[in-house]
């Protein structure tokens, strides 16, 4: 069963291609996250031990990154959520018109996001520079939290749902 984050969370067309895009969209975060890490950090590109560790690291526990993508998804659908269909005339389908917008949003949202330090420092913690899983699991809710409050939204448990509100 899919979890609905708001009330109207009916998008499924939508919900469908940011499934459809999950695993590449999450590479593409972490290639952001590495750009975000060189400008803020070492904008001289100095090589040390932990950039060559951020630099050469592709292979690292996927989950806690998996449910930050899955946030910044939900936060989508409900800023445009919209689930009138449009007529569409250039011949794509309304899945490719829904995975190209989304595309374009998250690599937008992903690069804005990437300019402020605790975002990078938490995502490389549970990604890149990942060590432990508490750590990872501490770094992700620190990221939660600090994606909600940039997109001033709050998330709001009530019988037993969680639901986004803007604050």
């Amino acid at each position: 069963m899919i979890q609905k984050l708001f009330p109207l969370d009916k998008n499924y067309i939508l919900r469908q291609a940011q499934s459809v895009l999950e695993e590449e969209l999450i590479d593409r975060m972490v290639f952001e996250l590495k750009r975000s890490y060189t400008s803020l950090y070492n904008p001289l590109q100095l090589m040390d031990t932990t950039y060559a560790q951020i630099l050469d690291t592709f292979d690292f526990p996927r989950d806690h990154v998996r449910l930050i993508y899955r946030q910044l998804c939900g936060i989508y659908r409900y800023k445009h959520g919209d689930n009138q269909l449009e007529m569409l005339f250039d011949g794509r389908t309304h899945l490719e018109k829904f995975q190209e917008d989304w595309s374009a949003a998250f690599i937008a949202y992903v690069r804005e996001l990437g300019n402020y330090g605790q975002y990078v420092k938490t995502m490389l913690r549970m990604t890149l520079l990942f060590d432990t899983a508490s750590r990872a699991e501490w770094s992700e809710n620190h990221c939660k939290a600090f994606i909600n409050q940039y997109f001033d939204l709050k998330v709001v448990k009530r019988q037993g749902e969680l639901l986004l509100k803007i604050g």
